[in-house]
């Protein structure tokens, strides 16, 4: 895995240094820290920072193709690279090196934005036509690699992160307040948006392309969306035996690297069940790591050392303490760039590190599966709700909602009578299309009381609500309740937040990159034609997953109560007493920051002071308000451009005309000469 940079101006008019580059570079040499190459003409530059994972010796970008006039920089993995690899070798396409990065070139030239079809694996690319001038952008289905981009006057910059794109002085860097709108809505942007106005990420799915008069971003792939009639109609046993199938075969093309592979081992059934299939069929030795909590009601470490002695991996677990968490906070703010309405990205933060220290470089993660094999409570919720929507008269309401979230609402008469009263609203409502998590959405709105009069005012009267039912694909309304649920899910929540913030951006803080079988596209299809009734068998979430994993995994594994992964705030930001948190929570940095109302603010931090309890809601809006306080200050206030290194290339391809150098490669810090053509 790597990061990617790039300056393109078609007009050649100089408004950009073609060393900025280097700068952008050196912003995420985190992501790249093996080595860095640069590639220079009058109209474009690129930067690349990598981090080897196969072909250690070679491999170095960016990589031309033959007559050098397509150049690529790339940040993922193609795991079905070998199999193309040999298909194009007997249509006469020649290789130079081993990567994969090659491979996704040579196809490119053949089949152009075509190509896209043909790749498994989680990427994203930039390949600039030095002849045409055009330059093409593509990110993987699902987004697991991210890219983002910024156009001023008429020229594109484009980065693997935010921070990389304001190195350059040109780039306003400004909050966007519809973005804090739908943050503090859906906990994360919808369509493109980014907490920054004028900074846009490219979707999932989508490939960009610019050229003279031209820019224009299109959809390659799409989450599939399947009504009753097209369902696959099979028994249980037979799905379950294509899943292994898929599932094994996900794994073993992702453990192609020439490095180590590693796993992360929560104790739950997805990360549990990747590690026994890594284990059982491919590694008889395998690395597994995990998080110990010190606050015992987040911790599953017994769940992990079940699992481990099930499978005898070499687990090494990490105890984070509440402290930590709060002191990690703001580079994981940093990393992430963007508020955060949980502190759960911190024990992931600390994870990678304890990988990295562990002298691996890839690990495997069960991120994907609750999307993909309906495993969340929201989606039994769902269940539960249309059926008392449907029956207004059940006396079965109170039961049911009583099995929904004991880990948020206490027991006894008053917090049953609380559960039912909360998740009887809305009832009205089962013919919206947002009806499966507008209880969630409008709960996490309320937080928005807390934005000052500045900020409540530039939104106006914006609905994010409103936009995303606007937004929906054609044939959304035709879904079922739980197909509409699970897309709602994985296209806003998995794709925009935990893929981003709790996976790619606090693993590659630490320089480690994850990879997750369950988002095989393979898999993803044909997940969305299984009938829901064995997505959720009566309420047992992800009953087919379980099915495949009996018998692999311990009972107590297999059959657990649903434990999503969460980590304490109030402990980790208010009650170590951390100077940088007082210091962003004080109402004059509320009043500088102007985001939020700064008497408002101060109520919140004095029932945090007075109760050793905290709500849910609460929570959320201590780490929403701190993190947003922490993004401004970082990235508007006192963004440290001048605290950032350029890179040292080891390979710099300078192609500018005025350099005099055309079609000259230089190779610096002891490279070899001519390493490439």
């Amino acid at each position: 895995m790597c990061g990617i940079t790039g300056i393109v101006d078609l007009q050649g008019r100089g408004i950009f240094d073609p060393d900025d580059v280097r700068l952008m570079t050196g912003a995420i040499a985190h992501r790249g820290p093996d080595g860095s190459g640069v590639y220079m003409d009058d109209y474009a530059s690129l930067g690349h920072a990598r981090l080897s994972i196969i072909d250690l010796s070679g491999g170095s970008q960016p990589i031309p193709n033959e007559d050098r006039t397509l150049w690529i920089i790339y940040n993922g993995e193609v795991f079905n690279y070998p199999e193309l690899r040999e298909s194009l070798a007997r249509r006469g396409h020649r290789f130079l090196g081993h990567t994969d990065t090659e491979v996704i070139l040579h196809l490119y030239e053949e089949k152009g934005p075509a190509c896209l079809e043909d790749l498994n694996g989680q990427f994203a690319i930039a390949i600039w036509n030095a002849r045409e001038k055009e330059l093409f952008l593509a990110r993987d289905r699902m987004g697991i690699r991210p890219l983002y981009y910024a156009r001023k006057d008429g020229a594109l910059v484009f980065a693997s992160e935010i921070k990389a794109i304001f190195m350059l002085p040109q780039i306003p860097r400004q909050i966007d307040p519809v973005a804090m709108d739908q943050i503090f809505t859906f906990w994360t942007t919808l369509g493109g948006r980014t907490p920054f106005q004028g900074v846009s990420e490219l979707l999932p799915g989508h490939y960009l392309k610019m050229s003279a008069g031209s820019f224009q971003a299109r959809r390659y792939w799409q989450l599939p969306l399947h009504t009753h009639e097209s369902e696959v109609q099979l028994p249980p046993e037979e799905i379950c035996g294509h899943i292994i199938e898929t599932l094994t075969d996900a794994v073993r093309i992702r453990l192609r690297a020439d490095v180590p592979v590693g796993c992360y081992l929560s104790g739950g059934l997805d990360s549990s069940g990747v590690a026994a299939l890594v284990r059982n069929n491919f590694q008889d030795r395998l690395r597994t790591f995990g998080i110990k909590f010190e606050e015992k009601g987040f911790d599953e470490s017994g769940y992990q050392d079940s699992v481990v002695r099930r499978l005898g991996t070499e687990h090494r677990p990490l105890l984070v303490k509440n402290r930590q968490i709060g002191e990690v906070f703001p580079d994981v703010v940093w990393h992430c760039e963007k508020p955060l309405l949980r502190t759960a990205p911190g024990p992931l933060f600390l994870l990678s590190g304890l990988v990295r220290e562990s002298g691996l470089k890839v690990v495997m993660t069960g991120e994907g599966a609750d999307e993909v094999f309906a495993g969340y409570n929201i989606f039994r919720e769902a269940k539960i709700r249309k059926f008392c929507s449907d029956r207004p008269g059940s006396t079965r309401r109170r039961m049911l909602f009583s099995r929904l979230y004991p880990y948020i609402f206490k027991p006894g008469q008053r917090g049953r009578h609380f559960i039912n009263s909360f998740f009887s609203r809305g009832l009205e409502d089962a013919g919206d299309p947002l009806f499966s998590h507008l209880i969630r959405w409008r709960n996490t709105g309320r937080l928005k009381t807390f934005f000052s009069e500045g900020l409540r005012s530039a939104i106006g009267d914006y609905s994010s609500l409103e936009e995303l039912r606007q937004t929906l694909p054609a044939g959304f309304d035709a879904l079922d309740y739980l197909s509409k649920a699970q897309y709602l899910e994985t296209a806003i929540f998995l794709g925009n937040y935990l893929l981003s913030s709790q996976g790619d951006r606090v693993a590659m803080a630490n320089s480690i990159e994850i990879r997750l079988p369950y988002l095989d596209y393979r898999l993803v299809e044909f997940m969305a034609r299984v009938p829901s009734k064995w997505k959720i068998n009566v309420l047992n979430e992800k009953y087919l997953l379980k099915k495949v994993f009996e018998g692999i995994l311990p009972e107590t594994v297999v059959n657990r109560p649903k434990h999503p992964y969460r980590a304490p705030v109030g402990k980790s930001l208010m009650k170590p007493g951390l100077p940088y948190a007082q210091e962003m929570l004080s109402a004059r940095s509320l009043r500088e920051s102007g985001l939020f109302d700064p008497g408002k603010a101060g109520m919140l931090l004095d029932r945090f002071r007075r109760s050793a309890e905290e709500s849910e809601l609460d929570g959320m809006a201590l780490s929403g308000i701190l993190s947003s306080q922490i993004l401004h200050d970082r990235f508007i206030s006192s963004f440290p451009r001048g605290c950032i290194s350029p890179c040292r290339p080891a390979v710099v391809f300078d192609m500018r005309r005025k350099s005099g150098r055309i079609n000259e490669t230089q190779h610096f810090l002891g490279a070899k000469n001519d390493v490439r053509p």
